[in-house]
């Protein structure tokens, strides 16, 4: 049941019924995991920490926020910084040691988290289409309409009565801003009234601090790279990033991108520690980019997304350089033949 097209009584109606039913669910239970996708967003991280304060108001049990991969990009190292959340890398836990184990914005069978996909899942909050293996959890809180998995997490708070300090409305606001590219993408009413919530509550200076973040040289070397490294077949734009130092420099240097004259898809990848990360963003309402990424990933890896937003890995896949442009040529040709666009190549920076 999606809360997003309910009138504000109904959802709100809705989300107290859902934090009532987790809270107990995990009350009394033992030690509590929350574990986000790998190398988290701040959507990822808000959520983690509102549910990780929720368990805690309402049971007196803390809850670890645990992840695999890192915080790479600038923004998000910033705002885990300012906002002091306290987080672990899942490979140094003993995972058995958990009696109960909660995903946010990610859910069991992704290919994006790094939980075992043998372990049994607790609790899933997401706002991604559900998987098959979501189904098994005893607790499922999926809602696709909404554009954050954050304004769950503050629904649940805010019908709880929970007060919702600055820091924590700081981060929550930053989530939804930046997951709905301020409300310009992909939002529900739902995100709206939460965004204008917490606007008021949010500490300006961080904010300014978040969204302006010092970087190192490597940063600006990633985006000379995507341009040497773009080729345009019509309105779909294709860049390659080849090694990176971390993930999520393809997905942001494809919502980069996606601001190209004329340019209506893109597709980004980049080999992380013998992944290769895949980013797809479209400017096409009538694309569904979730599909798109499937249809290009195959059974090649794992994938996930929205209507024009999506991701994907293939696992395992070490390639030297010319292994990677083979892949490129490969996952384009795909990409193409799923989007009805013609192979006809252009290199943008030779066009002039």
């Amino acid at each position: 049941m999606d809360g997003s097209s309910k009138n504000v009584l109904e959802r709100q109606q809705y989300s107290r019924e859902r934090a009532a039913e987790l809270i107990e669910y995990v009350r009394g239970k033992g030690k509590i995991l929350i574990l986000t996708h790998d190398n988290p967003d701040p959507d990822a991280l808000a959520a983690a920490v509102a549910l990780q304060l929720l368990i805690l108001w309402k049971t007196g049990q803390e809850a670890l926020i645990a992840f695999g991969g890192v915080v790479g990009r600038g923004e998000n190292r910033v705002m885990v910084q300012e906002l002091e959340i306290a987080t672990h890398c899942i490979h140094d836990l003993d995972l058995d040691c958990f009696k109960v184990v909660c995903l946010v914005d990610t859910q069991p069978g992704t290919g994006n988290n790094s939980w075992p996909i043998e372990r049994p899942v607790d609790v899933v909050i997401d706002h991604h289409p559900i998987r098959p293996l979501t189904e098994d959890s005893p607790f499922v809180d999926i809602r696709e309409l909404y554009g954050a998995s954050a304004t769950i997490l503050f629904e649940y708070l805010k019908t709880c009565e929970i007060s919702i300090n600055t820091k924590l409305a700081t981060i929550l606001y930053y989530a939804i801003k930046s997951e709905t590219q301020d409300l310009g993408r992909e939002w529900s009413r739902a995100d709206r009234e939460a965004y204008l919530y917490l606007l008021p509550l949010a500490n300006n200076r961080i904010l300014y601090d978040i969204t302006r973040p010092q970087v190192p040289a490597s940063y600006f070397t990633a985006f000379s790279r995507a341009l040497e490294n773009t080729r345009l077949y019509g309105n779909v734009l294709v860049f390659n990033l080849f090694d990176i130092d971390h993930p999520d420099i393809v997905a942001e240097l494809a919502d980069f991108l996606l601001r190209w004259e004329g340019v209506e898809h893109v597709l980004g990848m980049g080999q992380h520690q013998g992944m290769e990360v895949l980013s797809f963003r479209t400017s096409n309402t009538d694309t569904r980019a979730d599909r798109v990424i499937r249809d290009v990933l195959q059974d090649m890896g794992t994938s996930g997304g929205h209507g024009m937003m999506a991701g994907g890995q293939i696992h395992r896949c070490e390639r030297d350089r010319e292994e990677q442009l083979s892949l490129e040529r490969l996952l384009t040709r795909r990409l193409l033949k799923t989007l009805d666009v013609p192979l006809e190549v252009a290199n943008p920076m030779l066009a002039e």
